[in-house]
C-alpha cells in the first residue's frame, strides 16, 4: 500500500479546501458576444458620461464610479434579472436616498455605511429591483462627503437617476442593435395548434412546473435568472439528451420508401381516389422532376377557401388550388429526434424526406416514429 506523506496529505487537503476559491469553469458564450458587449459597455458608458456632463455641468459630480458596475450587468449579462431597467433605475437611485437619509439623520457616524448598505439592500429586494452597484450608491451618499452631502436628496434624483436612465437608453439601444433583446423577456410559451388549453404533449411528462417549482423553494438561494428563463434551459436540455440518445437513428431508418406522390396538375377528384384507396392522410406534390412543391391533406379538401366541403369537389379542378405550398420537410440523415418536437407540438401528422434537390425520397409519419420509440429501448439494451 502507498504511503502518503504528511506534507502530501496537507497539500490534497488545501486543494480540495481552496478549489471554490479559483475561477469557475466558464459558461460556453460566443466570441462574437463576449466583444459586442465589451464594446457596447464602452460606448454606452462614454454616451452616458457625455450626456451627464452637458447636461449637469462639469462643476458637479456628472458621472458616478459606481455606474461602471451597471454596464458589466447591462452588457454582459443583459438577461439578468438585475440588469434590467427597473432593477438599475430603481436599485441605484433607492439606494442613494437611502443613503442620504442615513448621513443626515446619523451624521459622519463610522457605522453608518454598514446601515445604509444593508438597508438599500433590504428595500431592493422588497421592490423587486435588486442591482449589486445601488450597494456602492448608498455607501457614496452615507460616507462619500463633498457633493453627495451638499446636495443632499438632489445628488439622488439628478445624478444617479440621470446617470442610470442614460445608460439603461444606452443598453436599449445597443443591446438590440447586437440582436440581444432588451429589456429581456422569456420566450412565449408555445400555443396548442388545435387552440386548446392544454399543455403541449412534450409539457406533460418529464420535468413538470411545479417540479421546478419545488426545486427552487429547496435550493433556498437567490438565483440571478428568471424562472421562465430556467425553465426553457431544462427544456432545451433535455431536447439535448434526446438527440443524443437517439443520433443513431435516422430518418432514413423508419421512413416509407415507396411513397405515392401526385403532381400539381392533378385532379383534385383524383387525388381524393389516392387517399382513399392507398388509406394515408396525405400525399406530396411534386413537379415535373420529382422536387417537393406542397403537400394535400384530408385537412385541405375540407378547410379549403374555395371548397369548404367535399361535396363541392368540382371534377377537372386542380390540386394546386387547394395544396399546401409551405411544406415542412427533413433530409434523410436527420436524427429522428428532429420529429419529436414537430409531431407533438407542432401538430403535424406527416413529413416529406427529401435529398439535397428537394426530391422526395420517402415520407415519415406520427406511427413510423411511435414505433421506432417503442423499440428504441430494446437496441439500446442489446
Amino acid at each position: 500500500m502507498h504511503h502518503v506523506s504528511r506534507t502530501d496529505q496537507i497539500r490534497i487537503f488545501l486543494l480540495l479546501r481552496l478549489q471554490h476559491w479559483l475561477p469557475a469553469p466558464s459558461v460556453p458564450a460566443g466570441r462574437q458576444a463576449l466583444v459586442l458587449g465589451v464594446i457596447s459597455a464602452a460606448v454606452g458608458l462614454s454616451c452616458t458620461e457625455w450626456v451627464s456632463r452637458h447636461w449637469l455641468g462639469a462643476s458637479s459630480p456628472w458621472f458616478m464610479p459606481p455606474m461602471g458596475a451597471s454596464a458589466v450587468l447591462l452588457f454582459m449579462l443583459p438577461v439578468s434579472p438585475m440588469a434590467q431597467p427597473w432593477a438599475v433605475i430603481g436599485g441605484n437611485v433607492l439606494s442613494a436616498l437611502i443613503g442620504v437619509f442615513i448621513h443626515q439623520y446619523f451624521g459622519d457616524v463610522g457605522w453608518c455605511a454598514a446601515l445604509a448598505a444593508a438597508m438599500a439592500i433590504t428595500a431592493m429586494c422588497a421592490l423587486r429591483c435588486l442591482h449589486p452597484p445601488g450597494g456602492a450608491f448608498a455607501l457614496m451618499a452615507a460616507q462619500g462627503g463633498g457633493a453627495a452631502h451638499e446636495m443632499g436628496y438632489e445628488f439622488a434624483l439628478t445624478q444617479v437617476g440621470l446617470n442610470s436612465m442614460v445608460l439603461v437608453l444606452m443598453a436599449l439601444l445597443l443591446n438590440n442593435l447586437a440582436g440581444r433583446r432588451y429589456p429581456h423577456r422569456p420566450s412565449p410559451s408555445p400555443t396548442s395548434p388545435h387552440h386548446t388549453s392544454d399543455p403541449l404533449p412534450s409539457q406533460r411528462v418529464g420535468v413538470q412546473a411545479q417540479d421546478l417549482d419545488a426545486a427552487l423553494a429547496s435550493f433556498g438561494e437567490l438565483l440571478d435568472i428568471e424562472r421562465d428563463d430556467l425553465e426553457d434551459i431544462v427544456s432545451r436540455a433535455n431536447l439535448q439528451a434526446q438527440r443524443r440518445q437517439w443520433a443513431t437513428v435516422r430518418c432514413d431508418d423508419i421512413m416509407s420508401r415507396d411513397v405515392v406522390t401526385v403532381s400539381a396538375t392533378c385532379s383534385v377528384e383524383e387525388v381524393w381516389i389516392r387517399l382513399s384507396r392507398h388509406k394515408v392522410k396525405a400525399l406530396p406534390v411534386v413537379n415535373e422532376f420529382q422536387q417537393l412543391v406542397g403537400i394535400v391533406s384530408l385537412h385541405d379538401f375540407f378547410l379549403s377557401p374555395t371548397d369548404r366541403a367535399l361535396r363541392k369537389i368540382v371534377p377537372g379542378r386542380l390540386v394546386s388550388e387547394i395544396m399546401t405550398t409551405s411544406v415542412v420537410a427533413v433530409f434523410p440523415d436527420q436524427p429522428i429526434a428532429d420529429l419529436v418536437s414537430a409531431f407533438s407540438d407542432g401538430g403535424l401528422h406527416h413529413m416529406p424526406v427529401v435529398d439535397a434537390e428537394r426530391k422526395v425520397v420517402g415520407m415519415v409519419t406520427q406511427s413510423d416514429l411511435v414505433a421506432a420509440l417503442f423499440h428504441l429501448p430494446a437496441v439500446a439494451t442489446s
